[in-house]
Parts: structure tokens; sequence; C-alpha cells
């Protein structure tokens, strides 16, 4: 059976929004029902160190007032605070709260349940197959934090 490349993308992104759409179901059933898929990307980033609004947005590749918005909404549902920076005290840093620490390893659960859940339909051999082909093609970091933005990107930017 032969496939066209829009198909294998098309299945990529197919695959992506089926885990993260199971994944926002499982986390709302835990008690994050505030949390959207842009969120998880910006935790991890400030985690990582984008501690103000320009790092993340460039981290995010979304505009400043992006940035500000989204850091607006996670410090409002207590997953960021902004904390005098130990060197400089004229300067607020963003911090990732124990609640936005929390949310994040319950994520990471919920994905390794529903790969299980997707195991346990084509094959633990078949998964690990599927991973290590596209470790080849993509390496194995493929965490890419502008992901959010880079969907979002209009042409004309």
């Amino acid at each position: 059976m032969s496939r066209s490349g829009a198909t294998l993308t098309m299945l990529l992104i197919g695959g992506y929004r089926s885990l993260v759409d199971a994944a926002h179901v499982e986390l709302a059933a835990r008690g994050y029902e505030d949390v959207r898929p842009v969120h998880d990307f910006a935790i991890r980033a400030i985690a990582s160190g984008a501690d103000n609004a320009s790092e993340l947005s460039r981290r995010l590749a979304v505009s400043k007032q992006a940035a500000a918005k989204t850091i607006g909404v996670l410090e409002k549902r207590g997953y960021v605070v902004r904390e005098v920076d130990p060197v400089d005290a004229r300067r607020k840093r963003l911090c990732v709260t124990a609640r936005g620490f929390d949310m994040l390893r319950e994520a990471e659960e919920i994905f390794d349940e529903l790969r299980n859940t997707w195991a346990r339909q084509i094959g633990t051999i078949q998964i690990e197959e599927i991973e290590k082909h596209l470790a080849e093609l993509v390496g194995t970091d493929p965490l890419r934090l502008d992901t959010s933005g880079w969907l979002a990107q209009d042409l004309s930017e």
C-alpha cells in the first residue's frame, strides 16, 4: 500500500492530537481542568529558565504580549509565581509552583498510561519500533517548546 507524505504528516499530527486530547480529559478528571496544552509548554519553558515574558516569548515563538497573557493565566491559576530575583532585587522572575510541578508529573504519568494503552492495542514491540524509527528521524530529544507558537504562526509575520 502506497501512502503520500501528506498522509504520514496527518497521521503523525492525528496521533499527537489523540494523545493530547486524551491527556487533557484525564488531567481535568485529576483536578487540572484549567490546563491547556500550551500551558504545559510554557511551564516547561519557565522551569528550564525562561524567567520573564521576553524569554518565554522567545522560547515559545510567540509575541511578548501572548507570553504575558499566558503568564497571567498561569499565575492566576497557581501554576507560576513572580518572585524577587535573589541577584537583582529590582527584578521579578517567574518560578513554577509546587502545583505547576505536580501538574507536569501528573501529565507525564498520564502520557505513560496512554502509551501503555496504545501498546495493548497494537503491541509493545510495535510501539517500541515506532519510537525507535521516530527517534532515528527526528532525534532523541524531539521536544520543541516553540511548537505551540510554530503551529499558530502567521506567514505574514
